[in-house]
């Protein structure tokens, strides 16, 4: 097993024995083996989608405990086939793609249309399958920073896939439409017996001020968890926070006292919890994005993720670049350190 608390560094204590006032863990809907009983039941899901869901909570390393490691790549779109791959050129074919997941004990992959389809009928048996619905491609000068579906709901029914998932940019000029296409194609995907997934993300100029990146903040970021909850995502992929305010601090919106100065605190658990806390008290999963890899540190880093969000009462992380961009047996040791978080009896939630 992982050395967790060596991995954590200086950061160990404050980490693995911090508790929240603000939102108590008894009060949230915490991960586990029988979440879908004890959780989903409660909802207007149908039986296959819940069938879906389970077998999702039974893949991989973490099958069983109701926590869930995912391999995204959508990176060959999202930022280019050359800036993703040739770190590790491997990766321009998508079966190992799909044997990374495999090998690192991942519950599932997602890729997309492209990538999926061209292995489908080998693997979609052996690893749950989510197709990556929407895009925003990288060839457009200037930039635009627009979600663009790449699939259709019915591609992804066909192909075996169990899962969907979509990214909404909340904030942007276009993202009235976009909250419109994938809320619709959440309830056909939803009829189709799939589970669905958003990228709940934020994208504005006017979040970073002063020199502050609001995208990340944790009041910001949790309005848009609670936006994805809105429209049916099952479950909520967020990055990490890292500050918090952002409502005050661009002066725009409604927001309260009482966020800042009882239901959360300056501790990065706390930030986090808040954002399950507007999953529904966690109803739907709350996963964490792993961010981009930065070399040496990407280890310590995707296990302090993972920690934080297991001790907020998050179902599990969503890393890929982290995993891809580095040679086959450094990429599972990678996932499997952030899984051993999860399968650890001495991190328990805050």
């Amino acid at each position: 097993m992982t050395d967790i608390a060596k991995l954590l560094g200086k950061e160990a204590d404050s980490l693995l024995s911090y508790t929240c006032t603000g939102f108590k863990k008894e009060d949230l809907y915490l991960p586990g083996p029988d979440f879908v009983d004890r959780v989903f039941s409660d909802t207007d899901r149908s039986p296959h989608v819940m069938r879906n869901l389970q077998t999702l909570f039974n893949t991989g390393r973490l099958g069983g405990t109701g926590y869930l490691s995912i391999l995204p790549v959508d990176q060959g779109i999202e930022h280019s086939a050359g800036a993703s791959f040739a770190p590790n050129p491997m990766y321009f074919d998508p079966k190992n793609i799909v044997e990374l997941a495999l090998q690192g004990g991942c519950n599932c992959v997602c890729s997309t249309l492209g990538v999926l389809s061209s292995v489908a009928r080998r693997y979609a048996h052996k690893i749950p399958m989510m197709l990556k619905l929407n895009h925003n491609e990288s060839l457009t000068l200037p930039a635009m920073y627009e979600q663009t579906m790449f699939a259709q709901i019915e591609q992804a029914h066909d192909m075996g896939c169990i899962a969907v998932g979509a990214t909404i940019y909340f904030g942007s000029e276009d993202c009235r439409r976009q909250i419109q296409e994938v809320s619709e194609a959440f309830e056909r995907a939803h009829e189709l017996g799939m589970v669905t997934v958003l990228w709940s993300y934020l994208r504005n100029p006017a979040f970073k001020k002063d020199g502050v990146d609001y995208h990340v903040s944790s009041d910001l970021t949790s309005q848009a968890v609670h936006l994805a909850a809105t429209i049916k995502a099952d479950i909520v992929k967020q990055k990490l926070p890292e500050n918090n305010g952002g409502y005050k601090a661009i002066g725009f919106g409604h927001t309260h006292d009482k966020v800042y100065s009882e239901l959360t605190s300056d501790h990065p658990i706390d930030l986090a919890r808040y954002q399950v806390a507007n999953s529904f008290m966690g109803r739907a999963g709350l996963i964490n994005s792993g961010g981009g890899s930065k070399g040496h540190s990407d280890l310590g880093e995707a296990v302090r993720t993972a920690v934080i969000n297991k001790r907020a009462g998050g179902m599990g992380l969503i890393s890929g670049r982290k995993a891809f961009q580095k040679p086959l047996n450094e990429g599972i040791e990678l996932l499997n350190a952030v899984q051993d978080v999860y399968l650890s009896k001495d991190v328990t939630v805050a």
